[in-house]
């Protein structure tokens, strides 16, 4: 019965999947979160100017606005992932814990000082 259990305990071993080291996300993945971002602006923008222009019966005059505002938010959100990347990647190769906002706003707050 004992033999038994043993081999039981080791096929199950076999069955767990591996620990995972620290998730790492590739180039591939950082670019499609920019693209989405981007997307997902352009799509809100025209959604809200559709919708109102089609509640005010107007030319797709708010739709144009819209968009070019959804256009600028995606843009500066993928403005922000790419600094949080760098910043991210720069923190590593110096060995730091990175922490999100946090080195940046201490550096703003030193050089106004200066």
């Amino acid at each position: 019965m004992a033999a038994i259990k043993a081999r039981i305990a080791a096929a199950k071993g076999l069955q767990e999947p591996e620990a995972r080291m620290d998730e790492h996300y590739s180039q591939a993945q950082m670019a499609w979160r920019m693209v989405i971002e981007l997307v997902a602006g352009l799509g809100i923008g025209f959604g809200i100017g559709y919708g109102l222009d089609l509640f005010f019966g107007t030319l797709p005059i708010f739709m144009v606005l819209f968009v070019m505002l959804g256009l600028a938010a995606g843009v500066k959100t993928m403005l922000r992932s790419a600094q949080e990347m760098q910043d991210k990647r720069l923190a590593d190769e110096a060995g730091v814990e990175y922490v999100p906002n946090r080195g940046r706003a201490k550096q703003s707050v030193t050089d106004e000082k200066s």
